[in-house]
């Protein structure tokens, strides 16, 4: 299946593109490959992450080889919940994940508990490891928007106006293209979480600067897009991405203030175990040196 598409507010197209191609009788899409791409490119970025935290990529391999069904999973059953009347008349229509319908923060979820159990078990540092995943994710995410682009969906409200316009030729229509916003957001997020990464004070804190900062954008960028999961007059995803950011904020204040707290306290520590006096430190004001013809005088007298 082929799409044709242009950019009419940046002079570009139409053009068109092809969903995938056929290997030896196989089809492959290229939604697929987008996504495996993204999979490489995060575990490869990762560990150096993992480097820097004392992370073995053994470890980080595991993570990601039992993330991604368990990533596949909860995406999927994140959508199916929510879309339960197109599903309910034909259950085994539920599998068919090629069709279409995989929702991020469901495969976000799904990738988190699977992740959440391995640290259990295997005694490592869950926050550290989030902290890892976090780039992984923003990599993922970055091109596998990309996906949505080739297959023509998760474009958003109808505009003439926007200069990034996307126009669906097949389909007569022009939208916003918010799998443009949302991929380019996320490169920004993958920036700026690195020059955050500087400051931070404690473990997890990048992973929950990642939440707060991606639902802040998908909560505008979700507001445009036409093919929404609702529950009842709201948009599910936007209602969690909000609360990503609530919750996100609100911990990183939490943890950022025990930090400070527990770095006084060690300071404090110090200074008792090594006789540090603040006051007998302070600069004292030096005497004046007798000159010789004081002294003299003073014999004198």
């Amino acid at each position: 299946m082929t799409n044709t598409i242009a950019f009419p507010g940046l002079g570009i197209g139409p053009f068109t593109l092809s969903r995938g191609f056929t290997f030896f009788g196989l089809t492959i899409h290229w939604y697929g490959i987008l996504i495996a791409l993204g999979i490489v490119l995060a575990y490869l970025y990762g560990k150096k992450k993992a480097k820097e935290r004392d992370i073995s990529s053994e470890s980080l391999l595991d993570i990601i080889l039992l993330g991604l069904p368990s990533a596949i999973i909860g995406a999927r059953l994140y959508y199916v919940i929510f879309s339960w009347a197109d599903y309910r008349d034909d259950f085994l229509s539920v599998f068919k994940i090629w069709e279409g319908g995989l929702a991020i923060y469901g495969g976000i979820i799904g990738a988190f508990i699977s992740t959440l159990v391995y640290c259990r078990v295997k005694k490592l540092p869950l926050a550290k490891i989030l902290d890892v995943c976090a780039f992984g994710l923003l990599i993922g995410q970055i091109l596998g928007r990309w996906g949505n682009f080739v297959n023509a969906e998760a474009y958003g409200s109808l505009t003439e106006t926007a200069l990034l316009r996307m126009q669906l030729v097949d389909r007569g229509i022009t939208v916003h293209p918010t799998f443009l916003y949302e991929s380019l957001w996320n490169l920004m997020v993958f920036f700026l979480l690195h020059v955050y990464e500087k400051r931070r004070l404690f473990d997890g804190e990048i992973f929950l600067a990642y939440l707060s900062a991606y639902g802040t954008g998908r909560f505008f960028i979700e507001g445009m897009r036409q093919d929404s999961l609702w529950l009842g007059p709201v948009r599910i995803s936007q209602c969690v991405a909000a609360l990503c950011v609530v919750l996100g904020v609100i911990f990183i204040i939490r943890g950022r203030r025990r930090a400070r707290r527990q770095m006084e306290e060690v300071d404090n520590h110090r200074c008792k175990t090594c006789g540090f006096d603040p006051v007998d430190s302070m600069e004292k004001p030096t005497e004046r040196p007798i000159t010789a013809k004081a002294e003299e005088k003073e014999t004198q007298e």
